[in-house]
């Protein structure tokens, strides 16, 4: 143990030693050099074998070992004045590291906490605020998605840039990370004025940004808090700036809002869900709903679209829109979607062979490029047949991602089963995407069922959509069938299949196989 301490104090004082190990050397050799060689002339009388060292050598060696001391002093010195500067350098590079951003230059999160902080500790004068505002690019994923990210950097520059240039003189511009920046504005004399900081951010990122010899534009969510009116702490502030955000990101355009009272509610009855959502799909609450789709000419029951029903045991029975769109946004759609279709499988089983399971395929699915697998998978160990199973999904959706829809509803095609495009009519697709994406039907939209009726216009445009599907040999299925006019005039237009209330309400699994047991054609209504 002694052995590797000696050894780890010459490693650490390896420098001093050699430079010691040279003077001690160098007055050895000063010395022997005096006692051998008589510099100065001995005083008369004095043998060689009396010779010693006199006074006059002594001091010269004194004199020679004071100046090479003096000069190793010097020297340590130097080495310690530049090792000081090399740590204060240091420090403060580690420093501009831990509250400056790298890539823009920009304060970061901890220095705009501290920032925030302080202005939190100095109230404005009474009538003003200070305004905390977080930003959020819109577009940006775009960038990096198809031109890299070495791309996106440019542009996050160039965004820290037009910020900055937007801000009055104290204004602080942060970047948290990513496409996320915040805004310190300190003594602002009312909503008004953080109502003009955010227009000129607003009109500073509306001008396009050219990186890479393209040009890209981007846009931005921004949330506004007002302090100390809306909070007394840096973390509340930073909340609820974020929950303005939040509705502020929800108009996918540039927008700003400011936090309200009531967004912060909404917000925790969000979260409230969100967390119920998780522990109904957990425990298997969530029920699979069957609505009969009909043959319009005989009435009988060709097949059943599935939709979930989620019953809490404390808000009754949730509307779809709600609990699917926050499924969708939390990631819980896969799973919610895969044991709906196992739900529907199972049931299906108890129906004549002919009849189809048709299911909801919602828009961010079609960005996971293993559901076709899974969903084929599951098909499989249900004993199902994959040519009984419809997808049906939302032509906005299609149109809003084209690429993703190829891939993933080609695999499931190959697979054998059937695509269905619902909302016919609303989203804006092309001929050359219906032809090319090989449907095998479209839905009119509910709208225009419950228009057509009374309006020739809407007549026209039904019998038009029925038309284009017929002649791109799809089979037509109409939506929202409430009425035996609205039933009578589709088939007058051609119309094969009908889903509504005419027919039937969704029902459950046990109700839907008493369907066919109890009229010997297998009709509905």
């Amino acid at each position: 143990m002694s052995i590797a301490r000696l050894r780890s104090f010459i490693i650490r004082h390896r420098f001093t030693i050699r430079d010691l190990s040279l003077i001690l050397v160098g007055t050895l050799v000063a010395l022997y050099l005096a006692y051998a060689i008589d510099i100065f002339d001995n005083e008369p009388g004095i043998g060689v074998r009396q010779a010693q060292i006199e006074l006059d050598e002594a001091l010269l060696i004194g004199a020679l070992l004071g100046v090479t001391l003096l000069l190793y002093s010097i020297r340590q010195y130097l080495i310690q004045k530049r090792e000081m500067a090399r740590r204060i350098a240091a420090e403060h590079h580690a420093r501009e590291l831990a509250y400056q951003d790298g890539l823009t230059g920009l304060p970061n999160r901890r220095q705009y906490d501290d920032a925030l902080r302080a202005a939190l500790a100095a109230p404005p004068r009474a009538g003003a605020s200070h305004g905390v505002f977080l930003l959020d690019l819109n577009g940006f994923k775009q960038v990096n998605d198809l031109h890299g990210h070495g791309v996106g950097d440019e542009v996050l520059v160039v965004v820290a840039h037009r910020l900055s240039a937007a801000m009055r003189e104290g204004d602080m511009v942060a970047r948290f990370g990513g496409d996320e920046f915040a805004i310190l504005a300190p003594h602002l004399a009312g909503p008004e004025a953080a109502t003009n900081i955010a227009l000129r951010v607003m009109d500073a990122l509306d001008l396009p940004i050219e990186a890479s010899r393209a040009i890209h534009r981007v846009g931005a969510g921004i949330g506004i808090a007002l302090v100390p009116g809306d909070a007394a702490t840096v973390d509340e502030a930073m909340r609820k700036a974020d929950v303005a955000l939040y509705r502020a990101k929800a108009e996918r355009r540039s927008a700003m809002r400011f936090f309200e009272a009531d967004m912060d509610l909404r917000v925790r009855e969000r979260a409230a869900m969100e967390t119920a959502l998780r522990a109904a799909i957990d425990a298997g609450r969530i029920e699979a709903m069957y609505q009969p789709t009909v043959n319009l000419q005989t009435h009988e029951i060709i097949g059943f679209e599935v939709t979930p029903r989620w019953i809490d045991p404390e808000q009754g029975e949730i509307a779809i829109e709600r609990f699917i769109a926050i499924a969708e946004e939390v990631g819980l759609i896969h799973v919610l979607a895969e044991r709906i279709l196992r739900q529907a499988c199972d049931a299906a089983h108890h129906w004549p062979p002919h009849v189809t399971v048709s299911v909801d395929f919602y828009p961010s699915q079609l960005k996971d490029r293993l559901v076709a697998a899974r969903m084929v998978r599951i098909l499989a160990e249900a004993g199902l047949s994959p040519t009984r199973l419809e997808i049906e999904i939302t032509e906005s959706a299609l149109v809003a991602d084209m690429e993703n829809a190829r891939l993933v509803l080609g695999a499931l095609r190959a697979a054998g089963v059937r695509i269905a495009l619902d909302n016919f009519g609303t989203g804006y697709s092309s001929l050359y995407h219906l032809r090319n994406l090989k449907l095998n039907k479209v839905k009119i939209d509910r709208s225009f069922i419950h228009a057509m009726v009374g309006e020739h216009e809407s007549r026209s445009i039904v019998k038009a959509l029925v038309g284009l599907g017929h002649g791109l040999g799809l089979t037509i299925a109409a939506d929202g069938i409430d009425a035996a006019d609205q039933e009578a005039s589709l088939i007058g237009t051609g119309c094969e299949e009908g889903q509504g209330r005419l027919f039937s309400t969704p029902v459950t699994a046990d109700e839907a196989r008493a369907l066919f047991t109890a009229s010997p054609h297998h009709q509905a209504g």
